[in-house]
Formats: structure tokens, C-alpha cells, sequence
């Protein structure tokens, strides 16, 4: 069946709703049919359209957050994280307490205000996040997990020149 506009589609569930809010549970299922056979859409999306009230579209979803680290966060987090040795964010984030007020004394960090409390209550898992562009380029490729699979010996027993153990039953 070929596909329906959905200029069409709409104007197909205008026509279609004035029936289908009085009508009972058959004639409700034999207009739905109607409408799948017409759109060849799932029954559940025109169940949701005739439902809504004439001339509402759809909801929608809400917008995307807005970041509460910004890039200025972002680059002291990467000097703190190059000056603690590259640790993880779980380690990392207890020790910027002690970190920031020691490399703002010795001159190698200045901080704005606003930036040092976003450091001081960022939790490990987004500085996870937003250190996982500057390790290894962010992205973990397949190619680099094979190599690492194949330096890994899952087969010790292998090695060894001893026959392994039998027990017979008997």
C-alpha cells in the first residue's frame, strides 16, 4: 500500500475524530481498522491522535538541558586532571579540594569564583564525561579493544607441559 502524506493523514484524523469520541468500543475498533488499512500506521498512534483534542498537535518533548559546566570549567578540569597524573574522575574529584587551593598558591591556576564552586561540586561522573574527549580522542575503538584482547592470555593452561588431572569412576 503506498505511504500517505501526512498532510493527508492529518486531515484524514480531522475527519475521523468527530466519530470516533462518541462512537462505542466496536465501532471505535472498526474505525481504527479503517485507519490502519488507510496510513498503515501502528493502531496505538491513532488511538493517541483521535484522543487529542481537535487542533492540538502533538507533544512534544522538552529541550535539550543547557550545560552547567562551560568550556572555562572544562579546561581547568583538564589542568587539574594533567597535574594529578591523568587519575580517574572517582579519584580525582575528592582530591580537587586540595588540589585547586594548591596550584592557585604556587601560580600554575587562576580560578574565577563561579568556576571554583562548579569544580568543587562537579561529581566523578561528569568529570568522567568531560575528560572523555582528551583521553585517547574519546572514543574506545574496536580495533584497539581486538589488540588489547589479543595481549591477554585467556588460556594459561595452555602453556603448561602437564597433562591435566583425570579422576575415572569406578
Amino acid at each position: 500500500m503506498p505511504k500517505v502524506r501526512s498532510q493527508v493523514r492529518k486531515e484524514l484524523a480531522e475527519a475521523v475524530r468527530d466519530r470516533y469520541r462518541p462512537a462505542t468500543r466496536v465501532e471505535k475498533s472498526k474505525i481504527l481498522d479503517e485507519f490502519v488499512a488507510l496510513t498503515s500506521l501502528h493502531r496505538k498512534h491513532p488511538v493517541r491522535v483521535l484522543n487529542r483534542p481537535a487542533g492540538t498537535a502533538s507533544p512534544r518533548r522538552a529541550s535539550a538541558r543547557v550545560p552547567v559546566y562551560d568550556g572555562a570549567v572544562a579546561v581547568a578540569l583538564t589542568i587539574l586532571w594533567e597535574a594529578s597524573d591523568r587519575i580517574c574522575g572517582k579519584r580525582l574529584a575528592p582530591l580537587l579540594p586540595v588540589l585547586i587551593p594548591a596550584l592557585e598558591r604556587h601560580g600554575h591556576l587562576g580560578l574565577d569564583s563561579t568556576v571554583r564552586e562548579k569544580l568543587l561540586q562537579i561529581s566523578p561522573a561528569t568529570i568522567d564525561r568531560l575528560l572523555s574527549p582528551k583521553r585517547n580522542g574519546g572514543v574506545r575503538r574496536q580495533a584497539d579493544i581486538e589488540q588489547q584482547r589479543a595481549r591477554v592470555d585467556l588460556h594459561p593452561w595452555r602453556r603448561l607441559s602437564i597433562a591435566p588431572l583425570h579422576r575415572e569412576n569406578g
